[in-house]
């Protein structure tokens, strides 16, 4: 049954009071962190999850229209992290809320699909970004204007914390900042500034080389991992899909994948990812961080790329699935990654299908050729742009679903409007492709 509206007030009202007694909040005062923050992401396995990050003791109740459903404990409170609770979203589930507060739903067929990625404030070393300031660290400013899109769905493909280091003395853009993976620097870097975003649509979560092991990976897997958590670190977790409807999602974790030699120790599994994707059924959306064949600027301008181990790692798939077999599956319409920090759409003239770079959510900008025909792959002299493209600047894009395809809308960080491309996917033996008309 819907949830009466003199209830929901009761329980907004209650909810005014436990918070007001949390340490640090006064009645008619912002606390200086959310003592709670809860999303909805997709999990491996199928479906999605509602997770809640909060400084309360014990794991509330979430309230759906089909009944109320009890948060379990996913991760304890400890040194570094609040208590992170999580319950499933029943199939079917149209509204739900915790303690008052809606959650986004999953969408069964997702007509508006926003796309963002490496969007962190960088602090590391002598190398900063103002934090404070939009203009050098716009990912608030870009969360809160991809909200009022009010997307069916956003996929994020990976970076998330990229506050690493403290910041250095005398510095007053990142001055006080959190740093390291725990529960302060996460939230700064990414649960903060995302909120308005986290409350708009449900997420799905791509690994980045910013939450490997050696970085945040710990707190990538105990916060925002599709897998049940568990003490310590996995370099590696196994691709899962997510189904939106028409077509699917298969998200792979790459973070451990390095562009300038091929890491021996992970090529297997990376291999037997890209294998798996001609397993599962069309049309599939290959999500992953680091792009296998994009550009960056190289010597004299000219266009250069390529990530050596997941080069290989296509090239063994294909030769183990026979002669004349295509570096990735038929049954892959397009990839989206991110990494680098700029918006780049690649077309290819092997079978191979397109590529979309969306990695200019915040961090440092990447300065790209704005025509990537010619480009040099290392480890690869077997796949060429035919038609490519990068358009700088920081912002996001939404990929809204069209009769022949999908559109495909650029925005800066304030929302404003900057370009538009069109997905069409491969049709009749044909290959798919991704046009960016020059404007008018």
């Amino acid at each position: 049954p819907r949830l009466s509206e003199s209830l929901r007030m009761k329980r907004r009202l209650l909810a005014v009071i436990l918070l007001s007694s949390l340490p640090g909040a006064a009645l008619g005062q912002t606390a200086p962190n959310p003592t709670r923050t809860a999303w909805v992401q997709a999990v491996d396995g199928g479906g999605f999850e509602a997770r809640l990050l909060t400084t309360a003791t014990t794991c509330p109740v979430m309230h759906t229209d089909g009944g109320d459903v009890a948060l379990r404990v996913r991760a304890a409170a400890d040194d570094k992290f609040p208590l992170l609770c999580a319950a499933k979203v029943p199939a079917g589930t149209s509204a739900a809320d915790i303690d008052g507060k809606p959650l986004p739903m999953p969408v069964a067929d997702p007509r508006r699909i926003l796309v963002i990625g490496d969007t962190g404030c960088r602090l590391k070393g002598a190398t900063t970004q103002d934090c404070n300031t939009p203009q050098q660290w716009p990912f608030p400013q870009v969360a809160a204007a991809a909200a009022k899109l009010r997307p069916d769905l956003v996929i994020h493909v990976g970076d998330y914390l990229y506050r690493e280091t403290p910041c250095p003395p005398g510095d007053a853009g990142c001055a006080g900042s959190p740093y390291g993976d725990n529960g302060p620097a996460w939230q700064a870097d990414f649960f903060t500034p995302a909120g308005p975003l986290l409350s708009a649509a449900p997420f799905v979560l791509a690994r980045g080389n910013h939450e490997e092991c050696a970085r945040e990976g710990t707190g990538w897997l105990r916060l925002l991992g599709p897998l049940p958590h568990q003490p310590g670190c996995l370099n590696h977790i196994p691709m899962f899909t997510v189904d939106v409807g028409k077509f699917r999602l298969a998200v792979m974790d790459d973070a451990g994948a390095p562009e300038m030699l091929v890491n021996k120790t992970g090529l297997p599994a990376y291999t037997a990812d890209i294998a798996e994707l001609g397993r599962i059924a069309p049309p599939v959306w290959f999500v992953h961080h680091r792009p296998i064949w994009a550009a960056i600027t190289g010597p004299l301008g000219i266009p250069v790329g390529g990530n050596r181990t997941l080069v290989q790692a296509a090239h063994d798939a294909a030769q183990a699935a026979g002669k004349d077999a295509p570096l990735i599956a038929p049954s892959v319409a397009l990839q989206l990654s991110g990494h680098i920090h700029t918006f780049e759409a690649i077309n290819y003239d092997r079978s191979v299908p397109p590529q979309i770079v969306a990695g200019n959510g915040g961090d440092l900008l990447n300065v790209t050729p704005k025509d990537l025909r010619g480009a040099i792959f290392q480890g690869s002299q077997t796949v060429r742009v035919t038609k490519g493209i990068s358009v700088g600047g920081f912002g996001f894009m939404l990929m809204t679903r069209a009769a022949d395809g999908w559109g495909i809308d650029l925005f800066d960080s304030a929302g404003n409007p900057v370009r538009s491309c069109h997905f069409t996917a491969a049709r009749d033996g044909g290959e798919g492709q991704v046009d960016c008309p020059e404007s008018k």
